[in-house]
């Protein structure tokens, strides 16, 4: 068989700090090919970390208990490598050596704790692998918006640079368990604990813009659980279809709007909204908010770069799983 014929069979699991994914995938000379395309479980494995640096008890527990779950998705699904990879909460957690000793004895593979320039990388190469480019302007910035933390990750203008290639990255300690955690306190937050919020995540943002000129973008790629489901709500659908808002563009002004009602809900006014998954009732509006600041700030500075303002952006449900599974797969067939 000759070389760009063979193919692997990866998976990938991607451990944030609210959910796991699971990704199984056939990876060639064409790119991926799913197997079991995703499951998601929300463990919250970040609970508490940003006040204690430690995983709580509870936490780890249903973290195993989504391990136990994937490794019998895996034993039906037998493949030729297997990448777990951490990502925020673990790389605060004092104790996340134990973390890492339990999901070995689960999974039999042992969890990479990847620093955020790697995470950004990824990101960028698992929503770009997928986004019909050809209908979008380079440079692309990919933002994925985590529990924990959020990357922004601006690509190359596809002249003097490959827009698939990472042209500057950064991983902000900000997402939406973290902002929730930190800020929002008041069900539903109070005018102060937004202001304070805002305040922490535009700290946080101008400090990014000094290494990723974000006034360089021609199209944002939003990815994550926040931004998909944040859209899935501002095109009114009453249950989440992630065939629905994978690659549509929406307009700023839209996702402003939706962004600042579910902000500003009670969590039992939330919860009536079968389109949020359960896990996410409670953090959603502080996710919703850094998106909105990322959007923001963007578009500000894509106009004092180059005059025009930027006021769309484009959802995606692909991005680092994807990313990991990609990277792996093509790493084991160049050996």
């Amino acid at each position: 068989m000759s070389d760009d014929k063979r193919a692997v069979t990866v998976a990938g699991i991607d451990c944030g700090t609210n959910s796991i994914r699971l990704k199984i995938a056939r990876v060639d000379a064409d790119g991926m090919h799913d197997i079991v395309p995703r499951t998601l479980r929300v463990i919250r494995l970040g609970q508490d970390v940003d006040k204690t640096h430690r995983f709580a008890d509870e936490a780890l527990e249903r973290a195993y208990a989504a391990a136990r779950e994937f490794a019998g998705i895996l034993a039906e699904h037998p493949v030729d490598g297997l990448r777990f990879v951490a990502t925020s909460a673990t790389r605060d957690a004092a104790n996340r050596e134990e973390f890492e000793d339990g999901i070995e004895q689960i999974l039999g593979v042992r969890p990479e704790v990847i620093p955020g320039t790697e995470e950004a990388d990824l990101s960028f190469l698992g929503a770009t692998s997928v986004v019909p480019r050809h209908d979008l302007a380079a440079p692309y910035l990919v933002v994925d918006l985590g529990g924990g933390s959020t990357e922004l990750v601006l690509g190359g203008d596809g002249v003097h640079a490959p827009d698939t290639r990472v042209e500057a990255a950064y991983s902000m300690n900000i997402g939406s368990v973290r902002m929730t955690e930190r800020h929002l306190h008041t069900d539903p937050p109070t005018q102060a604990e937004i202001d304070a919020a805002v305040a922490d995540i535009d700290a946080h943002i101008d400090e990014a813009f000094r290494t990723v000129p974000a006034g360089r973008t021609r199209t944002i790629i939003g990815v994550s659980g926040t931004v998909t489901t944040m859209t899935a709500l501002a095109l009114g659908l009453k249950e989440y279809d992630h065939r629905a808002v994978d690659g549509v563009r929406l307009s700023y002004a839209d996702a402003y709007a939706v962004d600042d009602r579910f902000l500003r809900m009670t969590r039992a006014e939330r919860r009536e909204y079968k389109t949020i998954h359960p896990g996410r009732i409670d953090v959603v509006g502080g996710g919703a908010l850094v998106w909105n600041r990322v959007l923001a700030k963007v578009s500000a500075a894509a106009e004092a770069d180059h005059g025009e303002a930027i006021d769309t952006f484009v959802s995606s449900e692909h991005g680092l799983l994807d990313g990991i599974v990609l990277d792996y797969g093509r790493r084991l067939l160049a050996r």
